[in-house]
């Protein structure tokens, strides 16, 4: 057991917290997480978990947010859109009692990520990016190829991170400097 509440009772708390769209999304994401877990050898029941909360604090305003931006890396103080990762983390462990370290790392870090996440992070990294109840396909199917192409998360990784600065650039918004070290990273990795 990963938390004090059953996976019932987290998505009644969560119901009360987070809009539809964003409550589905959960959903999907932690239906993904699963399927990632036992294909890639990983803790199904901790994947349920992190990918049921991995957006707890999405639908906070993000005032209340950026009463935590002590917490945040500098790099995240770039966009709002990233500030729900941390604090998710905290809410999780605080309100939900979660106290697994790598859950908790996986609701962390599923925004920007980090370097040399365990397997288990990626899996929830790339279930909010690749589930299938409110991502479009054409966003899904490039991951998702990337992914089972050598069965290789990294290589999911990568084409994630891709479309992601790809996106950034076109839309004028910053990159953060840990996202792009990443990118870099996962690209000499996976050239080998």
């Amino acid at each position: 057991m990963y938390t004090k509440y059953s996976i019932e009772e987290i998505k009644e708390r969560l119901k009360s917290c987070l809009n539809e769209d964003r409550y589905i999304h959960s959903i999907g994401v932690m239906e993904k997480a699963m399927q990632l877990a036992k294909e890639f050898n990983c803790d199904v029941e901790k994947a349920q978990v992190a990918g049921l909360l991995h957006d707890c604090a999405k639908c906070f305003p993000n005032e209340e947010l950026a009463k935590s931006k002590d917490i945040f890396e500098e790099d995240e103080k770039l966009s709002c859109k990233t500030w729900h990762a941390p604090v998710g983390a905290i809410i999780a462990q605080d309100e939900y009692g979660v106290i697994d370290k790598e859950i908790l790392s996986s609701i962390r870090w599923h925004t920007i990520g980090k370097q040399n996440m365990s397997d288990f992070e990626k899996i929830i990294f790339l279930a909010d990016k690749i589930e299938e109840r409110t991502r479009e396909i054409e966003f899904r199917q490039p991951i998702e190829k990337a992914l089972y192409e050598r069965n290789n998360l990294d290589d999911a990784m990568l084409k994630s991170f891709k479309i992601t600065i790809e996106s950034l650039v076109i839309r004028n918004l910053p990159i953060c400097f840990q996202t792009i070290d990443i990118y870099n990273n996962l690209l000499e990795k996976t050239s080998k």
